[in-house]
């Protein structure tokens, strides 16, 4: 067992973690105020790089340089930055951020699904096939999908689990051709948000502000969204890992659709359907079963 005083210095990040990427729908919902989803994903983008760069700064850690990590580290940053960014974004202008919130919960299920067919890092087991159709299910029921989609627009929901896809795809990606090389987080995560930031700019310049009047909620939010959900939460999230191991570190995809689900029904008065929270703990329940957290250790 983890000394106590171990386990204190990680816990408070670990929870830091899960209630800003738990409140990263309810500030996307709020920046739509005066941007647009490609404005949503630029700015945060950017304010994180910005962020990650002062980190960079101050720790004397420098950019990559070869070239070949910057193109995989563009790949990186289309999967799980840039079209997700805009995606989820759009999705939002029609769904509840908790409907986003629980969705985004399948991150772990598209991973595991990438590890086994695209990249074949570990052999297909029973349990991980049976999680991948529980956590299928759960998205199922989180729909809704006897009353059709309800007030979920199909492109709507489309968007959403096209984002997880890609996030699904950026995990196995970045271990496979990134981690081995040996390089500062710090680094990576700075180089990577650059690409997006730059890659998003002219769609950007073209339509990244909805005309609407700037409103401070709308500015808190963006702010909050960039700094804390897309810089500070990767170095914290690295300090758990480095702290606790990466098995508890990916727990934290458990907690963020409950702060999401909370902050939506407290903070937009958002409507909670009894199914959305049931589908929830399903796509928990089917990363968990996954992730092989009920096997048997030896």
């Amino acid at each position: 067992m983890m000394p106590a005083t171990t386990t204190r210095s990680w816990l408070p990040t670990y929870f830091a973690i899960g209630i800003v990427w738990g409140c990263s729908f309810l500030f996307i919902k709020l920046s739509l105020g005066f941007l647009t989803p490609f404005g949503v994903a630029f700015i945060r983008c950017a304010l994180g790089a910005g962020t990650l760069l002062i980190i960079s700064a101050l720790r004397r850690v420098s950019l990559p340089k070869e070239r070949i990590v910057w193109c995989h580290l563009w790949v990186v940053a289309m999967c799980l930055n840039v079209v997700p960014g805009v995606l989820f974004a759009l999705a939002e202008t029609r769904t509840t951020s908790i409907v986003a919130g629980i969705i985004n919960a399948l991150t772990p299920l598209t991973s595991l699904f990438f590890i086994l067919v695209v990249f074949r890092e570990d052999p297909v087991r029973r349990h991980q096939l049976l999680g991948l159709a529980v956590g299928l299910f759960g998205v199922l029921v989180v729909l809704g999908v006897w009353h059709g989609f309800g007030s979920n627009p199909w492109w709507a929901v489309l968007a959403l689990l096209g984002s997880v896809t890609l996030y699904g795809v950026s995990f196995p990606y970045s271990k496979h051709f990134l981690i081995p090389r040996g390089l500062a987080p710090v680094s990576l995560a700075s180089a990577q948000l650059i690409l997006a930031t730059a890659t998003l700019l002219p769609a950007y310049l073209v339509n990244g502000l909805n005309g609407h009047a700037l409103t401070l909620k709308a500015v808190g939010s963006i702010l909050a969204l960039g700094v804390f959900g897309s810089g500070l939460a990767f170095m914290w999230n690295f300090r758990v890992i480095a702290a606790a191991g990466s098995s508890i570190a990916s727990t934290v995809t458990y907690l963020t659709p409950v702060v999401a689900v909370i902050v939506g029904v407290i903070f937009l008065h958002e409507p909670l359907a009894w199914f959305e929270p049931v589908g929830g703990l399903i796509v928990l329940l089917g990363a968990a079963i996954g992730q092989g957290r009920f096997q048997r250790r030896t």
